[in-house]
């Protein structure tokens, strides 16, 4: 029995490959005896698209357009001449070169001797057989197309980078532009007419200028006075200019000149007749009228400071405007002084405010002026706003009527010097009745007048009022007169300020006027805080006096009647009284500082919770770590609010890591002001105050940052040893700070949580600097001026204190002397106490174990 075939079988299963390694081969040939025909190609469309044809003369085109040609000829009929496609015997060769032992000729081959030998043709078998195993894995070789040795130069390379430009900076477009080219046809293109032209909008419109060349379509929108500007090349009079938009009737120039400059005043049509040229039609865009409202009702600070917001826009940006306010005489109620007939005055123009930077076109503004002392203070008045643009038009708004807001005295001897100063101002016929008014208020000043300043103020002032309606008063005495009234007006109900306790018996008073007088909360806020700032004024000054007499073993001596009270005590009691007022409980409001105002008058100030008379830096102390726990509690809540962002479906809150430091229970998603006071000192978390001073109900995250920034730098003025190296320091590590927390504040404000995170850990690294600088300066002090003084009985109280301000036995035990169930109002102080220990407990920062006790009492209580 013959042997198989194994050649035949093998061959027939390299059929693919074969194909493949043929195709391989051609074009390999193809590349090699073409390129430089394609190379041509490619240079001569880079140049089309690029539109070097426009630039040069058309016998220069026609030239090199032949050149090409011929070259391309050339090229063509070179490589078709080198051309041959590939045999299969060559195919089957370059395939055999890519495997070891050229299978492929080993199959074709025949046993030349040995045909007779079973031996022999057994291993000529076994030989193909191996051979035609090692063919099917033949595989298609890649095409060498490198021309390295053909093109040395790169010359292929060159042409298809030049098409490469071409294709991006060119356009397809501008080869057809070749077809219209014919012999002569470039110089005269050159010698035969063509135009430019530009629109500029009026300068005020911030508009760009347009080029007429460019302009497609047949209509133009253009703003009112915008400058035509148009230029003529070529032979005069080959293009003529006629138009309807100018409204020019007189010095027309010639239609055919050069050049045409002229204003858009009105629609039409403008026609540049000639070869190349257009018609277009003109639409004018109307410059509107700018316009301005009041959007809000003004408003006064207690300083009397006045503010109106108001919003204009204009098309093209407003450049200024006066708000006007007059007396409305209808709504006026005519008694009393008012009943005469006012003396003529011209109504109030200011300048409205406008944004420094930023777009003109649409904004609000605030209107921010003090009328406390111009006669239509308190008096009903029309508002009326005007605002102008570039060209002169202007926008007036509707009248708003409202009372002229000026500042309230809450003195009521002050408040009756306003009164008949405004009556004096209305009108001098009410000279007399005011001589009356003030002989008649004046007439006991014992139980009026606080000092004999003020009393003898006012009789100066009745003096020459009476001079004045004997004599007559003239313009400038009648101001000076009103000048007077102020002023002691002013003394009245501010008192003498160099004084800390007068000033802290001012603001009780006027505080106790507000409240029996229904003042505004806005107004009983700042009253408040001036009540604050005159306590922590008053405090210094004993603290000063104090560490001046070196009596600290004065409380041995205190009377019985006098009462030992704690800075944070005050505080407590302050804000219980702003609480009951925001309630609505006037009565009991009222109660509470008559009792503040009788122990500031006893008092004596202890340190912190009982620890003698405290210093300035260590209430500088204090409230730098109050700050410090308030920046904690504000990342708390911004990293909290991040984590939100990435896991919207989580529950937010919920955690126990969140509880206490919304100043509520810290359940859900409120994240409001961090921490309350941030102290330890039992503050009340629901008052959400950034550095103890702010107003509850902070805002956004912004806004409470740049709350606690401001209390930083109130901070930064109360810090001692200013001027020393040391003082500097501590400032430079606060300024630190502060820059850091304006950066955290700017970052949220444009919801950048992250950057706004790290600016508040770079504040806190600042913070905890300038409290070690400062914690340094203050034990380089007591070294130097403490060594040698005994322990007053306030400071072996204070020793006898735990951590959390309990009073300890003999035995290490805890006892108290107070009742803890008895007092005004045992449940809100249970229910301080129950959110202090919720907050507490969700401060990381705090020991396991004292965190582990806090949970246990949450879980008890």
């Amino acid at each position: 029995m013959p042997p198989p075939d194994r050649s035949a079988d093998a061959l027939r299963d390299l059929r693919r490959p074969l194909i493949l390694t043929r195709l391989g081969l051609g074009a390999e040939r193809l590349w090699r005896a073409f390129w430089p025909a394609l190379s041509i190609v490619m240079v001569v469309l880079a140049a089309l698209m690029l539109g070097l044809q426009d630039l040069m003369a058309v016998e220069i085109v026609w030239g090199a357009a032949v050149l090409s040609v011929l070259g391309f000829i050339l090229a063509l009929v070179r490589g078709a001449t080198k051309f041959h496609w590939p045999t299969r015997a060559q195919a089957l060769a370059r395939l055999d070169e890519t495997m070891p032992g050229r299978p492929i000729q080993a199959l074709i081959d025949e046993q030349a001797i040995g045909g007779s030998d079973p031996a022999s043709i057994a291993v000529w078998e076994a030989h193909k057989a191996r051979m035609a195993a090692r063919a099917a894995g033949a595989r298609a070789p890649q095409p060498d197309l490198r021309l390295a040795d053909r093109d040395p130069f790169a010359l292929r390379y060159v042409a298809a980078l030049l098409l490469a430009v071409a294709v991006i900076f060119g356009s397809v477009l501008k080869v057809q532009s070749v077809a219209e080219m014919t012999p002569g046809g470039t110089a005269q293109a050159a010698a035969g007419p063509s135009w430019e032209g530009w629109i500029e909008p009026p300068r005020y419109t911030g508009l760009p200028t347009i080029y007429l060349a460019d302009v497609d379509g047949d209509t133009l929108n253009i703003s009112e006075g915008s400058r035509i500007t148009l230029r003529f090349y070529g032979e005069v009079g080959a293009l003529t200019l006629a138009e309807t938009v100018s409204g020019r009737t007189t010095d027309l120039p010639s239609a055919s000149a050069p050049s045409q400059d002229f204003i858009v005043n009105k629609p039409g049509e403008i026609s540049i007749h000639g070869p190349g040229g257009h018609t277009w039609k003109v639409a004018v865009i109307d410059d509107a009228n700018p316009t301005v409202d009041v959007t809000g009702a003004p408003e006064a600070e207690a300083t009397g400071q006045m503010s109106l917001p108001f919003a204009a826009a204009d098309d093209y940006g407003v450049v200024g405007g006066t708000a006007t306010i007059a007396l409305d005489m209808d709504a006026i109620d005519r008694r009393y002084g008012l009943a005469v007939d006012p003396e003529p005055r011209d109504p109030i123009t200011v300048q409205l405010p406008m944004p420094i930077s930023g777009d003109r076109r649409a904004f609000t503004e605030k209107v921010i002026e003090d009328f406390s002392e111009h006669p239509f203070a308190n008096l009903p008045v029309v508002f009326t706003l005007t605002v102008e643009d570039e060209t002169g038009q202007t926008g007036t708004s509707a009248e708003f009527h409202h009372v002229l807001p000026a500042r309230r005295f809450f003195d009521p001897m002050a408040a009756a010097i306003i009164e008949q100063r405004r009556d004096i101002l209305w009108s001098r016929a009410n000279g007399e009745r005011t001589a009356q008014i003030l002989r008649a208020v004046s007439n006991r000043p014992d139980d009026i007048f606080r000092s004999q300043t003020a009393y003898l103020r006012l009789r100066v002032i009745l003096r020459r009022l009476e001079l004045f309606n004997q004599y007559g008063m003239t313009d400038d005495q009648q101001a000076e007169l009103a000048q007077a009234m102020w002023d002691l007006a002013i003394l009245l109900e501010e008192g003498d300020l160099s004084d800390a306790l007068e000033r802290l018996r001012r603001a009780q008073e006027r505080l106790t006027e507000a409240m029996k007088n229904g003042a505004s909360n806005q107004e009983i806020a700042e009253l408040m805080q001036e009540l604050r700032e005159a306590t922590d004024d008053y405090i210094r000054q004993l603290s000063r006096q104090a560490q001046q007499d070196g009596q600290q073993g004065d409380q041995q001596q205190m009377s019985e009647n006098s009462m030992q009270m704690s800075q944070d005590d005050l505080q407590r009691m302050m804000d219980r009284i702003q609480e009951l007022m925001e309630q609505g409980r006037m009565a009991e409001a009222e109660q509470a500082m008559r009792e503040l105002q009788q122990m500031m008058e006893n008092m004596r100030v202890t340190q912190g919770q009982g620890q003698g008379q405290q210093s300035e830096g260590q209430q500088a102390m204090e409230g730098l770590a109050d700050t410090l726990r308030d920046q904690q509690g504000l990342s708390d809540q911004a990293f909290r609010d991040l984590q939100e962002q990435f896991n919207p479906g989580a529950n937010s809150g919920q955690s126990q890591q969140n509880q206490g430091r919304d100043g509520q229970d810290g359940q859900g998603k409120q994240h409001g002001p961090g921490g309350g006071q941030g102290g330890e000192n039992g503050q009340q978390g629901q008052q959400g105050q950034p550095g103890g001073d702010q107003q509850p109900d902070a805002g956004t995250l912004a806004e409470r940052q740049r709350a606690l920034r401001d209390e930083l730098r109130r901070q930064q003025q109360n810090l001692p040893g200013a001027g020393t190296a040391e003082g500097d320091a501590i400032q430079d590590s606060l300024d630190r700070a502060g820059r850091a927390m304006d950066d955290a504040e700017e970052s949220l404000q444009q919801d950048d949580l992250a950057g706004a995170i790290d600016n508040q850990a770079e504040a806190m690294d600042a913070l905890r600097e300038g409290m070690r600088q400062l914690g340094d300066q203050l034990a380089q002090q007591q070294q130097q001026g403490q060594q040698g003084q005994g322990n007053s009985d306030g400071n072996a109280q204070a020793q006898n204190r735990d951590p959390l301000g309990r009073n300890q036995g003999s035995n290490g035990s805890l006892s108290t002397d107070d009742s803890l169930l008895q007092g005004e109002d045992v449940y809100r102080r249970a229910q301080d106490l129950l959110d202090e220990i919720r907050r507490r407990s969700g401060d990381g920062d705090r020991p396991d174990v004292e965190l582990d006790y806090l949970r246990r009492l949450l879980e008890r209580f």
